[in-house]
């Protein structure tokens, strides 16, 4: 039992270090990483018929999702971030309908798109990910 709090406690310091020293393309994969997790949480909660552990877990993961689409970028790329923004919609559509019907298949499907934008996005390169900064920050200071 000890060793559980510690385990979580340790989880928690973790995160919250990489989360005070990451970038913003960095807090992006994390939000992703815990949608990944909360949904496979939600799964395994739905399989063992944990309906209230099941609405925790899939509540949280419907709370990264629309925190990952309200950090999108519109100025960066308005097609890619209407066709994320239709994605992440579609994604929180499947996750109350996977809760409403208990039906981790569901799940598994949400969890492929997200693993997909995932992949995408962790082989942005490190030059690319400082154009994208200084392309910003020349921006903020045009229109200082």
């Amino acid at each position: 039992m000890y060793n559980k709090k510690g385990i979580q406690a340790y989880k928690k310091d973790s995160i919250k270090s990489d989360l005070a020293s990451a970038d913003p393309h960095r807090i992006i994969q994390l939000l992703m990483q815990g949608a990944l997790e909360k949904l496979a949480l939600g799964k395994g909660c739905i399989d063992r018929s944990d309906w209230e552990g099941k609405a925790k877990a899939l509540t949280r993961a419907i709370e990264i999702i629309n925190a990952l689409r309200d950090a999108l970028d519109r100025d960066a790329n308005p097609e890619l971030v209407d066709n994320l923004e239709s994605l992440y919609d579609y994604m929180v559509l499947r996750i109350n309908e996977a809760s409403v019907n208990k039906d981790s298949a569901i799940i598994d499907q949400v969890m492929g798109l997200i693993l997909q934008i995932k992949s995408a996005w962790d082989q942005i390169s490190e030059m690319d990910k400082q154009g994208a900064y200084s392309d910003k920050e020349d921006a903020r200071a045009g229109a200082i």
